[in-house]
């Protein structure tokens, strides 16, 4: 484990791991609450052959957790300040939920010079669904709910009973139950993030609506879905359809239920990414 030191004064843990090498390295970010530790199997499975970077984000892990920039915006900066640091002026970039946000606000931000291809894991173009979303939008968006359960998930996260209205939160993303010991890793690694870190994050993390970044997105980008988690597929053929040249592929249920399909099937997870990477 490495650390550097972001603009605002921030220590932010990551692993490089594989050989270095002429080709891009993978950079892969997190989702909320969550820890690089999620990327355990994709280290092991596809480090042998590529450099791999993982990162514990603000707030997350074993990062620090300071008491501002609980934003996307600004997890994009520190995603963006990783890159300086370690010197790579191109690479492939996977983001799994919150972390997809993470990378489309990089585009919006600073472009796409610096990405030579994208993966995008199980995350809606728009979390809460706004007033001002026509039904059809809110289907395309994928939203999980509106901003009054939002509010409410919030304050119940932020309540004395904040760590078991997390766990509730968390395990519905599984579509069946869990096996015991992949549940009890995912437990643990959500109480690494502390409520003043988690909240304020999931609160902006839920505002944004990146429909209008999906046409700038002009890298190569596979979009995963998976039936059985909370995110449903068809949110994910929706960005498949707006990116310029993405393409799509949904883990039958068989093969993973859940919005951690690399945690639960990590040979089918690693075998889909390793194609799209590897490819011409």
């Amino acid at each position: 484990m490495s650390t550097f030191t972001t603009q605002d004064g921030v220590e932010l843990a990551y692993r490089d791991t594989g050989p270095a090498g002429d080709a891009p390295p993978l950079v892969m970010l997190h989702g909320w609450g969550q820890t690089q530790a999620m990327f355990r199997h994709q280290v092991d499975g596809l480090a042998p052959r590529r450099r791999v970077v993982t990162l514990d984000q603000r707030g997350h892990g074993v990062s620090e957790k300071p008491h501002h920039g609980y934003r996307i915006a600004r997890l994009a900066r520190d995603a963006h300040e990783l890159l300086d640091h370690l010197g790579v002026e191109r690479a492939d970039v996977l983001g799994w939920s919150m972390g997809v946000s993470v990378w489309w606000s990089v585009v919006d931000q600073y472009g796409t010079g610096r990405i030579r291809r994208f993966v995008a894991v199980d995350q809606p173009a728009a979390v809460a669904a706004v007033p001002w979303m026509s039904p059809r939008a809110q289907a395309d968006s994928g939203a999980i709910f509106d901003v009054a359960a939002l509010l409410s998930l919030c304050e119940a996260l932020h309540g004395p009973e904040g760590a078991k209205a997390t766990e509730d939160f968390v395990r519905g993303m599984f579509g069946d139950e869990p096996d015991p010991e992949l549940w009890a890793f995912v437990e643990e690694q959500i109480g690494l993030t502390p409520p003043h870190a988690g909240v304020p994050l999931l609160w902006d993390h839920c505002a944004q609506d990146w429909r209008d970044v999906l046409p700038r997105l002009d890298r190569p980008t596979l979009v995963i879905g998976c039936e059985g988690s909370h995110v449903d597929p068809a949110s994910q053929r929706y960005i498949a359809e707006n990116l310029p040249g993405a393409e799509l592929h949904v883990f039958p249920r068989e093969v993973a239920s859940s919005h951690f399909p690399f945690l639960q099937n990590p040979a089918a997870f690693n075998e889909v990414v390793e194609a799209f990477l590897d490819r011409p």
